[in-house]
């Protein structure tokens, strides 16, 4: 798998800082027009609920691949209360390389489509947006990852796995697509085997790219998590429990792709009675276990899945830091607000050594009052911004 982004190899030295200096929004959620300038520091919003400010972060989300911290579909962005046919979110980043800009919004030419673009440039797919700027989030709809289905922890470790591989998400997309085809076959034309040979031969060369990809990113999260950034965040091991996985793990890549190919052959009478397929990376799960207690994830309690969540993200921008040398996004939607004072200054302490930039929301700006001069407050109301920060 090619760790192909942009920044290059870490240098020497302190990371490359990539923050956001400009954001603007066009017929978006709560926003009509809105241009906002910000500074390099941590940026708070504060503001009641229904402000605007999970919308605004919800925005920095989309300018990865996928469909944002809500995942949302592409016409619930526009804004609410009018009929709006379009929307789009742009926005001008300092990066390693310089300034760039980067946008998305729905597309004119279909609708329930979207555009991508890289310096004014149409991109050919949202592998532009992972090539100069990776984004990772924690929301509260995310508490209980570690107790509700496989899907959502899958999703959430395929957003760290793009972050070190950014064509992970188009072999995530096209192995969906390959298995939507797989079962049209099956139930329409299930005594094409020809075709299916061919087919399942391709989707186990995916499949078993996909899982590479998952086991590098779990390697660099596993070293890095050994040792979490100060004593108040839990060590934490990761691992992935999946069929594909398992097998990387003793076999070489290409008797893995026989093995899954086999496997499909083998479970075609299933699939096609279920419409779905049995085996596949797309039935991997990501187990989490808190070192310090030496218990399942789904056993800490709530206070201690999120930690081993916020270590998991600390751990993620640490690896991207040191490969790298450019730091990502980091958003925050209300975590702040389930913390205690002591773990809300450890925080805030981890955030700023990495050295990159967060987005955080909060109903007090009090909850922040450890970042200090290190962030910029900004205060949401009926989708206005106001610069609450006392700064030269």
């Amino acid at each position: 798998m090619g760790l192909l982004r942009g920044v290059g190899q870490v240098s020497e030295g302190l990371p490359s800082r990539l923050s956001v200096e400009r954001i603007l929004l066009t017929e978006f959620r709560s926003y009509r027009d809105l241009m906002l300038k910000v500074g390099p520091d941590h940026v708070v919003l504060t503001g009641q609920n229904g402000a605007g400010k999970t919308n605004l972060l919800e925005a920095l989300s989309l300018l990865a691949p996928g469909r944002g911290l809500r995942e949302a579909r592409l016409t619930d962005l526009r804004r609410r209360g009018f009929d709006t046919p379009t929307w789009a979110v742009a926005a001008e980043l300092c990066t390693a390389r310089g300034s760039i800009q980067i946008g998305t919004g729905s597309s004119s030419r279909s609708e329930g489509a979207r555009e991508v673009r890289v310096q004014g440039v149409p991109a050919s797919s949202q592998d532009g947006l992972a090539r100069e700027l990776h984004v990772i989030w924690l929301t509260p709809r995310m508490d209980r990852i570690f107790t509700d289905s496989p899907g959502g922890r899958r999703r959430f470790f395929d957003r760290l796995v793009v972050g070190f591989d950014p064509s992970h998400s188009t072999r995530l997309g096209a192995y969906q697509r390959m298995l939507g085809e797989r079962a049209r076959i099956l139930r329409y034309r299930s005594g094409d085997a020809g075709w299916l040979d061919a087919l399942e031969h391709t989707i186990s060369e995916n499949a078993v790219a996909i899982s590479a990809a998952r086991q590098e990113t779990l390697r660099r999260l596993n070293d890095v998590l050994a040792s979490p950034l100060g004593d108040l965040f839990p060590s934490v091991t990761v691992e992935l429990a999946g069929t594909v996985e398992s097998w990387l793990g003793r076999f070489p890549a290409l008797e893995v792709e026989e093995r899954l190919c086999g496997a499909f052959a083998r479970a075609r009478p299933e699939d096609a009675e279920k419409g779905g397929s049995v085996v596949g990376p797309h039935r991997t799960d990501l187990m989490v276990r808190h070192l310090g207690k030496d218990i399942p994830a789904e056993y800490c309690s709530t206070g201690e899945q999120k930690m081993l969540l916020i270590s998991i993200v600390l751990a993620h921008a640490q690896a991207q830091s040191e490969l790298f040398g450019q730091t990502p996004l980091i958003l925050l939607d209300e975590v702040m607000a389930h913390l205690d004072s002591v773990h809300r200054s450890a925080l805030a302490d981890a955030l700023c050594s990495l050295g990159g930039q967060t987005w955080m929301t909060g109903i007090s700006n009090e909850l922040f009052s450890d970042f200090g001069a290190r962030a910029q407050v900004l205060s949401i109301s009926d989708g206005t911004v106001r610069n609450l920060s006392v700064r030269n």
